[in-house]
């Protein structure tokens, strides 16, 4: 079986690059080893022949473990490595921040509503019942707070605006799926290059929040069903599926595409995921499919 292992780094850390290399040598035996630059002193796949990914991937973790500040992934080299489509969380993953927090400063409950969040995406609380408890503490917040929120705290992940474009523009599908907000996700997806966004919808009365969500909730299920449903719609498999997000409610979907990748993730759905990003921006999702980064669009 023909086995892909993709190095990505800092490219101010090039020479943990190198080391790393020298090291998997050692490891999987100098002479089997083919290198393929992807970028200078930044990303590198190394090419080998395997009986299978999880025959090796334990070893290649431990031989890793000299390196943490690089972010790999280890995986079949297949046609399908370059994936038709990407489906993406919002919050934390492709935006720097959680909107029902920042939603929830405006009505001086911020620390209350983080606690709780927190515990939903490291899958301690329920997700549906835990955005229902958040959103009751929002309750006669007004609707142009919503667009003050986004306009002064929500700032898009490094990378992602290059990522989806990449992608868009090699014919791939790219949907935006969040267990957080339309009013935010509409924007969001706009903004970086999304041609499909779904999310909660929060209920209003007199230009003011009620404090409810419109049933059903988008969480966990919900995000399988809406990769389920795009890979119908565009005869795509799921295998040439990527997945990417940073907590418990990301799992199913993360574990249902070919490439399901944890973006600095909570442990439940870094254990959960083929591969991981822990140090590196969005852009590190390119490389793991075999871009080079002069192949990336420019953002």
């Amino acid at each position: 079986m023909d086995i892909v292992l993709t190095l990505v780094v800092n490219p101010s850390q090039g020479p943990s690059l190198e080391k790393a290399v020298v090291g998997l040598h050692e490891h999987v035996g100098r002479g089997k080893l083919e290198v393929a630059t992807l970028s200078a002193e930044r990303a590198v796949d190394l090419h080998f022949t395997a009986n299978s990914v999880p025959e090796v991937k334990t070893g290649i973790a431990n031989a890793l473990e000299q390196t943490p500040e690089i972010d790999w992934c280890l995986q079949e080299k297949t046609p399908t490595r370059r994936k038709s489509m990407l489906i993406a969380d919002m919050d934390s993953t492709m935006i720097t921040v959680e909107c029902v927090d920042e939603l929830a400063d405006f009505v001086g409950a911020k620390k209350q509503v983080s606690e709780i969040t927190e515990a939903a995406m490291r899958g301690d609380l329920n997700f549906e019942s835990a955005l229902r408890e958040r959103v009751a503490l929002l309750k006669g917040m007004a609707v142009d707070d919503l667009e003050e929120c986004y306009r002064d705290r929500v700032k898009i992940m490094p990378g992602a605006q290059t990522l989806v474009r990449t992608m868009v523009e090699n014919g791939g599908f790219t949907a935006l799926v969040s267990g957080g907000f339309t009013f935010f996700t509409e924007r969001v997806s706009k903004q970086i290059g999304f041609q499909a966004n779904r999310a909660n919808i929060l209920e209003t009365e007199a230009d003011k929040l009620t404090g409810t969500v419109v049933e059903p909730i988008c969480g966990a299920a919900a995000k399988l069903e809406a990769l389920d449903e795009y890979c119908t719609q565009l005869s795509i498999e799921s295998n040439a599926v990527l997945a990417v997000g940073d907590g418990a409610n990301d799992i199913p979907m993360i574990q249902a595409a070919g490439l399901g990748v944890a973006y600095h993730a909570k442990p439940k759905t870094a254990a959960a995921a083929h591969a991981a990003v822990r140090n590196g921006d969005l852009t590190t999702l390119l490389f793991y499919q075999g871009y080079r980064e002069a192949e990336f669009s420019a953002s």
